[in-house]
């Protein structure tokens, strides 16, 4: 038996897919009367296939894709006739784990070039007190090279960071000192199960792990963002909590405004 290669396999999976959209258009411009009549047709030419327990083909790609896709639109469990209902929901999860594994792809610039990567090693050996900022610059100005400094850093021997020589003590101890007095809030992407990417707003007390706050929206706005810190306020101001400079410039006037500072 002839196998076909992967690329193939997609090229024709998307032809049929592209075939289906069309009809299915073309089905949008009949009268009701003739779908309700073609339906009851196939209804019954499907029936005598049942009658006679003739066995269907496997289904490829293209057909499971358009049965779930046709499921959302109907009440597929009273017209399922080929497979199991197990059978259907699980080609559905699988299309699930698909869009989720397409969705979490790595993302972001490449790497740098294999001698650029050890012409930062070699800087930062050669000299000890330069940070990344110093040597972004020297490959800016001295080689025409445009590297930011925290990709410099990235490639930089650990050992030859003087802001790891200098620093007091770490992050993690820092976090450890002052987790009562810090909230942590971050956004996470969810994926339903008629396949919506919905972006989730999570507020954190640092030292009790307790969710102060959380919302849902499918267009996380920088005014959607502010208004998730217009709802926290009064936990800010009952618990007396420390902000960076730029977020305390966007919440210094909702606390200003709270009975709690007034």
């Amino acid at each position: 038996m002839r196998k076909h290669s992967f690329p193939s396999i997609v090229w024709r999976t998307a032809v049929r897919l592209l075939v289906d959209a069309l009809v299915f258009v073309s089905l949008g411009f009949r009268s009701r009367s003739q779908l309700a009549a073609e339906n009851l047709f196939l209804r019954k030419q499907l029936a005598l296939y049942r009658e006679r327990q003739v066995k269907p083909r496997r289904a490829d790609d293209a057909t499971r894709i358009a049965l779930v896709a046709l499921s959302r639109l109907i009440d597929w469990r009273a017209v399922l006739t080929i497979v199991k209902p197990a059978t259907l929901i699980r080609w559905h999860r699988k299309g699930f784990r698909l869009l989720w594994r397409w969705k979490s792809r790595a993302r972001g610039r490449p790497p740098l070039p294999l001698d650029l990567q050890q012409l930062i090693v070699a800087m930062a050996r050669a000299n000890a007190t330069w940070g990344e900022e110093r040597i972004a610059a020297e490959l800016h100005l001295k080689l025409g090279l445009s590297v930011s400094p925290r990709t410099v850093r990235r490639y930089m021997p650990r050992a030859g960071r003087p802001r790891d020589r200098m620093s007091s003590h770490r992050w993690s101890t820092f976090v450890r000192n002052h987790a009562r007095a810090m909230l942590a809030c971050d956004f996470f992407v969810t994926i339903t199960a008629r396949f919506r990417t919905l972006y989730v707003f999570v507020v954190l007390e640092v030292g009790t792990r307790r969710i102060v706050h959380w919302n849902v929206t499918e267009h996380p706005t920088a005014e959607w963002t502010v208004q998730q810190f217009r709802a926290i306020a009064p936990a800010i101001n009952r618990n007396d909590f420390s902000f960076t400079t730029a977020t305390a410039s966007i919440l210094r006037p909702l606390m200003a405004r709270s009975p709690r500072w007034a």
